[in-house]
């Protein structure tokens, strides 16, 4: 069943540079990135907008820790960036001594603080690669693929298996973690996208929820893999090439979508509660 767009409102508007991304952080609110390092903190009702930090390269990814650190992927500067709660950005990562990120895209923590990195590649190259980072910084290279470019990650509640975003294939990889945390096999987990998936965000309920860049739509895949189309905005108005996603809100039941064709954050009153992160759970 279709969402009505006429129920997508704009949270907040006037995020230069498009942004990528947006995370919920410890604090309730809400974190996004511009194409020009800007770093913001949104107030959970879209009142207050501070850019608070900048990378001085390209937000893509951010994951927030349960100290509210913000750990943004940068694809021009080619680092995972730490960025504190008072602004000061350093680098956190900058790849493995075996193979340094290229085109670093999504990050998403597990329960232990390890950090799993999405390394995209070229387009259309089938090189995109997925990173680990340990709690210390320490980085490996997870699962060499190669991946027709790497994107959203997502792990499911039980983090039995990493859920990746293959932008170029149209469609959700599945890779099952191991107990000694070592990557396992890789199935289809979803592949009826149109077009060009992006972000991946999961409900209480084990649904996933993906943005796809290219068709304006959102799509909900139910844990047997069966896709829907969730919402389509055809004309890009409040949804404008939407990237990523992330549930908060007063009941943890709204979900906000960045629009890298717009400036803002948009909102959608699912009344379904999302799936807590690692860094809701402190």
């Amino acid at each position: 069943m279709l969402y009505p767009t006429s129920e997508i409102h704009m949270l907040v508007d006037g995020l230069l540079d498009h942004p990528e991304c947006v995370a919920l952080g410890p604090d309730g609110n809400l974190y996004a990135g511009g194409e020009a390092g800007q770093v913001y903190r949104i107030s959970p009702g879209g009142s207050g907008v501070h850019e608070y930090a900048s990378t001085d390269g390209w937000c893509g990814g951010i994951a927030m820790d349960r100290e509210g650190n913000a750990f943004v992927c940068d694809a021009k500067r080619r680092e995972v960036m730490r960025v504190t709660p008072a602004g000061v950005c350093e680098t956190f990562s900058d790849g493995s001594a075996e193979r340094k990120f290229v085109l670093p895209n999504y990050p998403v923590f597990d329960r232990h603080g390890n950090l799993y990195v999405s390394c995209s590649g070229g387009w259309k190259q089938r090189n995109g690669v997925i990173f680990r980072i340990a709690p210390t910084g320490e980085t490996a290279l997870w699962s060499h693929g190669p991946f027709h470019f790497t994107n959203g990650l997502a792990l499911d509640a039980a983090e039995k298996y990493l859920y990746v975003v293959e932008s170029n294939l149209d469609r959700v990889l599945r890779i099952a973690i191991r107990e000694d945390l070592t990557a396992g096999d890789v199935s289809v987990f979803a592949n009826e996208f149109a077009r060009v998936p992006d972000g991946l965000a999961f409900d209480a309920a084990g649904n996933l929820y993906v943005t796809c860049y290219a068709s304006h739509r959102l799509y909900c895949v139910s844990p047997a893999g069966v896709v829907e189309v969730l919402a389509e905005d055809s004309d890009g108005a409040t949804l404008n090439e939407p990237t990523n996603c992330c549930f908060g809100g007063p009941d943890f039941d709204r979900l906000y979508v960045s629009n890298l064709g717009g400036y803002h954050l948009a909102a959608l009153d699912l009344r379904v509660k999302g799936q807590k992160l690692y860094s809701h759970n402190g």
